[in-house]
């Protein structure tokens, strides 16, 4: 349960920051943005070394669901543009393969 805390965490610090540099190139906001947007992304690689995992490419992996179901939230809450249902659809299955990555038998 503590791993989701620090995944949903750095979700909202990766697309924070990710989102500063959209604004910039793509929405014609200040360079100012990416300031912060900087800033964001580094506490996001920081906390991500938080999640306890054996492995880094398995925690980055698991992560992937949950910043893929965090980006479709962003875009309901912040862009205001609701998830269609291929977007739910797509996001149920990713989360479905963070369920396989965190909680499958692993050798031992």
């Amino acid at each position: 349960m503590k791993a989701l805390v620090w995944y949903v965490l750095a979700a909202c610090f990766e697309i924070g920051g990710c989102f500063s540099f959209w604004a910039w190139l793509r929405m014609a906001k200040s360079p100012l943005w990416t300031i912060p947007g900087a800033f964001s992304l580094v506490a996001f690689a920081l906390i991500l070394t938080r999640v306890e995992a054996d492995f880094a490419g398995r925690a980055y992996a698991a992560y992937g669901g949950i910043y893929i179901v965090s980006s479709l939230l962003w875009l309901w809450a912040v862009e205001n543009t609701p998830p269609d249902r291929w977007d739910v659809v797509g996001s149920a299955l990713c989360l479905a393969g963070v369920g396989v990555i965190l909680f499958g038998p692993r050798a031992v």
